[in-house]
């Protein structure tokens, strides 16, 4: 049989979680056999990062933007390959295609209350076109793919979708997270990067679930105690956004505190967590939280926050706290950089928690759902 993937945005430079989740998806299928034959349908852009295989073959459209692409373009590219079914992979797809359909929803927070019209223009114009288009797939599409039993339940409430069509089927993180770098490499890239010795991780971005400004009320609240001894490590921020943040939360003085990187490129990501005293992802939201996993399989120690998937994919490998409460954000640092907190064992579950997900186990999952609904 013959299987399209949407994989629009997989070759431009700087990925991001959906990107990531599909990429690391199509390698491990590339070293799983089987009977489909698969397509793979993408951008064009910079980063050629995935590479024609016997069972699964690249095929770029475009360019054009993303609604252009999915609504138009993609169908007559699909039409002409002759495909039996399509599986688009970021939460949205095709309306008027007619072929069997499986889309992954990663998430439904567009459809939630929850900060519709925060974020930047763009993020509010995705969101836009997620809560006209996701309502309709959901019903249209004979499987959707979801990667938390947090958010199977949630796509079931909001989007009035049976449960029997929904498949939980989680992410993992990849393989180099899982190497141990030399305490001298890890320097090397520090010093190369301009980065501190002594530092916490964030990965914080514009969109309004990671929660930046109780991030800095906390390091403040750290500041006014006296204890402020290393500093915020931000990826992915852009100056000028931050400084808005900081006026917003009354909390200039802490600017100098703060270290941006601009983009880091995921394959170097481990260099940041086996070098932070701790990751920080005290997220208001998520459907899975990759991050997550790429830290404790880093030996990094986690905080997370007690809400949504997080519990369910940390399991016993975290230091929760409410994401709403800066002081517990602030005390949960200021634990785990100390003594009082037993840093070996969680770090420890952290990288058993990390291993029991596996790129493997996603495509295997993948494979027998399109097998299921073309059988």
């Amino acid at each position: 049989m013959n299987i399209a993937i949407e994989a629009q945005r997989i070759f431009r430079a700087k990925k991001h979680g959906m990107d990531i989740v599909i990429l690391e998806a199509l390698k491990a299928m590339q070293q799983i056999k089987m009977d489909h034959h698969i397509d793979v349908f993408v951008q064009p852009d910079e980063d050629i990062c995935l590479k024609h295989s016997n069972n699964l073959n690249i095929q770029e459209i475009g360019p054009s933007n993303y609604a252009y692409w999915e609504q138009i373009a993609l169908p007559k590219a699909i039409n002409k390959a002759k495909i039996n079914l399509l599986h688009t992979t970021s939460n949205t797809a095709p309306i008027l295609s007619n072929i069997p359909l499986v889309v992954t929803i990663h998430d439904v927070i567009y459809l939630e209350n929850l900060m519709l019209d925060k974020g930047s223009w763009y993020q509010r114009m995705g969101n836009m076109y997620r809560r006209w288009n996701v309502p309709i797939i959901a019903k249209k599409a004979t499987k959707i793919i979801t990667v938390s039993d947090y958010e199977n339940e949630r796509i079931q409430h909001f989007l009035k979708i049976p449960a029997k069509k929904i498949v939980t089927i989680y992410n993992a993180c990849s393989e180099h997270f899982f190497e141990k770098k030399s305490e001298s490499e890890i320097s090397k890239f520090l010093s190369d990067k301009g980065l501190p010795e002594r530092f916490v991780l964030y990965l914080g971005n514009t969109d309004p679930k990671k929660n930046l400004g109780n991030v800095l009320k906390a390091i403040k609240l750290i500041k006014d105690k006296g204890k402020l001894d290393f500093k915020l490590v931000m990826p992915d921020l852009g100056e000028d956004y931050l400084w808005q943040e900081l006026k917003r939360q009354n909390a200039t003085d802490i600017k100098s505190a703060i270290h941006l990187t601009g983009y880091i490129p995921n394959i170097d990501l481990p260099y940041l967590y086996q070098g932070a005293l701790c990751f920080l992802y005290p997220s208001l939201r998520e459907s899975f939280g990759i991050p997550m996993l790429e830290a404790m399989a880093s030996s990094c120690p986690l905080i997370c926050s007690n809400t949504s998937a997080m519990p369910e994919i940390a399991a016993d490998a975290a230091y929760y706290v409410d994401p709403l409460k800066a002081e517990e954000i602030a005390e949960g640092i200021l634990n785990l950089i100390s003594d009082s907190i037993d840093r070996d064992s969680l770090i420890k579950s952290g990288r058993d928690r990390a291993a029991q997900f596996a790129w493997k186990k996603t495509a295997q999952k993948m494979l027998e759902v399109y097998s299921n609904e073309l059988n």
